[in-house]
């Protein structure tokens, strides 16, 4: 772990209690209100030397720690993405942190497109595996042996289970998929989304990807849920943008925080 993130992490117990962390939660477009439901302390980010500057609007760029439904929780209010330094592992020091304040599990969410016409705007997805499209991997420069990460059950299976059983016990519909990482910031061609439906994905998106990399490389373990914001290009006549990125992923984060409170309601 690097000295920064141990030094982040003594600066953020000292404000927000020596309580370990839990559960660390990275909010995607449109889905930062959540952390205004933490009973807790928010940090900017700004306060925390080396975080992003969660630059993308949409993004409530603080960390919240405390209380979320009776579990400790260290919620991302935003993210750095790929698209906006050139840097695969923007996210490494917050995810050093989250695993120094003692969390041993980390859940991602994010705005996606579909590629399936059952899985309409406003729907959620769990990542059941992921098809990095970019080519791109936060461990380039990582100069240990450990940047050879496995990547079978990346997604861990227990963790994916109780979310679905969470979805079930809620009666919130709830998809699985393969989520392919394109890198952004320009949206996808129609002929790219074509590809990468050939390869097996079910929605694409621009972020989490280079998180779960991270994640299980400092051993913690990953999930990440999807809020379907859109069709991809070629799939319907909408006009796809970050606005509507925007205005469509409230619909899908009502189920995505129903989902995420019976989970965390339930975790022990």
């Amino acid at each position: 772990m690097s000295k920064n993130a141990k030094d982040l992490a003594a600066q953020i117990r000292a404000t927000a209690g020596d309580a370990p962390v839990q559960i660390g939660l990275i909010l995607g477009s449109g889905l930062g209100h959540i952390a205004n439901e933490v009973d807790g302390v928010a940090i900017p980010y700004g306060d925390l030397p080396g975080f992003p500057h969660a630059g993308v609007s949409g993004h409530n760029p603080n960390l919240v720690v405390g209380d979320l439904e009776g579990v400790r929780v260290a919620v991302f209010g935003g993210r750095a993405h790929y698209y906006e330094s050139g840097r695969g592992d923007a996210m490494r020091l917050p995810l050093e942190v989250l695993k120094e304040l003692g969390a041993d599990t980390m859940i991602a969410t994010n705005a996606a497109g579909s590629m399936r016409a059952d899985m309409p705007t406003g729907s959620i997805m769990c990542l059941s595996d992921h098809i990095n499209f970019s080519g791109l991997n936060p461990l380039i420069g990582e100069q240990t042996d450990a940047r050879f990460v496995p990547m079978k059950d990346a997604y861990d299976p227990r963790v994916r289970e109780r979310l679905h059983a969470a979805a079930q016990a809620t009666e919130t519909e709830m998809s699985k998929g393969v989520y392919a990482w394109y890198s952004g910031p320009s949206f996808e061609t129609p002929a790219e989304i074509r590809a990468i439906a050939m390869l097996g994905a079910d929605a694409v998106g621009m972020s989490t990807v280079p998180e779960v990399i991270l994640a299980r490389f400092l051993g913690l373990k990953a999930a990440a849920i999807s809020t379907i914001t859109n069709m991809a290009a070629g799939m319907s006549d909408e006009k796809i943008s970050h606005e509507h990125t925007k205005a469509m992923a409230p619909i899908g984060a009502a189920k995505l925080e129903t989902v995420l409170r019976r989970f965390l309601a339930d975790y022990s």
